[in-house]
């Protein structure tokens, strides 16, 4: 997993050389940097030595040219999300630019895109207009040159696309070459209606002024932190079992990473995990079966007491701290 977060940590990154300006299609000249650099140094060094800048990565072949030269390690790339950042829509094909004034299907009959929780990616309504839905639902999907039945998330829906087509469907220009029957057949087979389309939105920016639209997250937790909801840990635990997969589970320092770069959007003081106390056994488990070796406590000499919980505080250092279930917290989810 690339690691796209900008908190203060330290690990090698990857720069390009080359023209600032360049056609999706030409290859970018990336150099890998083996030194150990927080995000805003490695940028700077980058700079400073003649280079262009971090990083873009530009369509799937820049991503197969980063991961077979890196392997299992991390580096750091040009993807930043400034606290200033707004989310804009952009299209899943990276050779298809987002036009605001020209690429307007938006059903304003429901005031579409209505954000309603978090909602981040596009769907085709039973209208064929455009909806805004969470990417983490699993819809039927539209592929550029073809349908599939299936409902997958969105993100496993452009994975699916891009491994057996080209992408998923973006821009009105292939929008308008539908089959209008396979369409309706689809949309009808959609629970609700909804049917996946290339469409999708974030406030993620490449650090040398690029535009290009394309994303390869690791998405194996929900892109949302339940900052509206404060619950116990119990109707924490019921939620995400009924919605998503699970409460969160953190094994290492890359996941306890992602889930502190996300708990920026909670509206508690701390985040409730898929950490339990059982108290007949006198250890703590993860309720996703997996075993507790990777370990963040604040304090290793808090009290275990029945019914207890771990949650993770959403400010300073991110610490574990163990919390009694009937205290309300926002919380995390995991989609796999």
């Amino acid at each position: 997993m690339f690691a796209f977060d900008q908190i203060v940590q330290k690990q090698i990154f990857v720069f390009l050389s080359g023209p600032c300006c360049v056609m999706t299609n030409q290859l970018f000249q990336y150099h890998f940097i083996n030194e150990n650099k927080s995000w805003d140094q490695a940028r700077l060094y980058c700079k400073d030595n003649n280079h262009t800048d971090l990083a873009t990565v530009s369509s799937m072949a820049d991503m197969n040219r980063l991961r077979q030269d890196l392997g299992t390690r991390n580096a750091w790339i040009g993807l930043q999300r400034k606290a200033s950042s707004n989310r804009t829509w952009q299209w899943s094909q990276p050779d298809v630019q987002f036009n605001e004034s020209r690429d307007n299907g938006w059903d304003t009959n429901t005031m579409e895109p209505n954000d309603y929780g978090i909602e981040n990616c596009g769907t085709l309504n039973t209208d064929k207009k455009w909806a805004d839905l969470s990417c983490n639902r699993e819809k039927p999907f539209i592929c550029y040159d073809g349908e599939n039945v299936q409902s997958l998330n969105w993100a496993d829906a452009q994975s699916f696309c891009r491994d057996r087509h080209t992408d998923l469907i973006s821009g009105p220009e292939q929008m308008e070459k539908l089959d209008e029957e396979k369409t309706n057949n689809l949309i009808q087979q959609s629970q609700g209606g909804f049917v996946f389309i290339g469409l999708f939105r974030d406030a993620w920016q490449w650090s040398d002024g690029s535009s290009f639209s394309f994303r390869f997250w690791n998405l194996q937790y929900d892109d949302e932190i339940k900052d509206s909801k404060n619950m116990t840990w119990e109707e924490a635990l019921y939620y995400c079992r009924h919605h998503h997969h699970d409460l969160v589970t953190i094994t290492n320092m890359d996941e306890q990473r992602w889930v502190q770069e996300k708990t920026k959007n909670a509206s508690s003081p701390f985040v409730w995990t898929g950490l339990r106390y059982t108290c007949s056994l006198g250890f703590w488990f993860w309720v996703s079966d997996e075993v507790v070796h990777y370990k963040n406590w604040a304090s290793p000499g808090q009290v275990n007491e029945c019914d207890m919980s771990g949650a993770m505080q959403t400010g300073g250092e991110h610490k574990w701290f163990k919390k009694h279930d009937e205290e309300k917290f926002n919380f995390f989810c995991s989609t796999s």
